[in-house]
């Protein structure tokens, strides 16, 4: 992975670090401790959840501190009448006609079941410099490709619905 990300990307996924090592971290050593004190831990449920929920918070602290540390940083260069990073692309399709809109994003935020499609795959690298009117091909691989028509470009920036994704 490039792991190419915004400025915006880095502080959000360092604020989370944050949060998890002075909030999560603590909060989530008292689950195991009161769970431990529960008695026989061969058979605590709660003891097991705790520790659980305890390790997921540590490796994703890690998995966030790698990506800052081995992130390229970005800007969005792009002119108002082109596609980049957080905007929103509405496309038609030319095999049928459909109309599909996107909001292309850094891979650090990207969810295909909401619309949001990463610059690193081929739509959104193909996408990416592009203005209204215009064809482009998207080629997914050697055998598969297809046509769409750029009809909008929105600057629709970051929302509160564009989080830092999961694992």
């Amino acid at each position: 992975m490039n792991n190419e990300l915004t400025r915006k990307d880095i502080e959000d996924m360092e604020a989370e670090i944050e949060h998890r090592k002075v909030v999560v971290r603590k909060e989530l050593l008292e689950h195991v401790k009161e769970a431990r004190a529960h008695g026989d831990l061969s058979e605590n449920f709660e003891y097991y959840a705790a520790k659980k929920a305890k390790n997921q918070n540590e490796s994703r602290i890690r998995f966030l501190e790698r990506m800052v540390k081995t992130a390229r940083v970005i800007d969005d260069e792009s002119k108002e009448d082109e596609v980049g990073v957080n905007k929103t692309v509405t496309l038609r399709m030319e095999d049928d006609g459909s109309v599909e809109t996107y909001k292309i994003v850094t891979t650090m935020r990207k969810n295909s079941l909401k619309g949001l499609i990463s610059i690193e795959s081929p739509l959104g690298k193909q996408l990416l410099g592009h203005r209204v009117g215009e064809r482009v091909t998207i080629t997914v691989s050697n055998e598969i490709s297809y046509d769409v028509t750029i009809t909008n470009i929105e600057n629709t920036g970051l929302t509160e619905e564009d989080k830092i994704r999961d694992f």
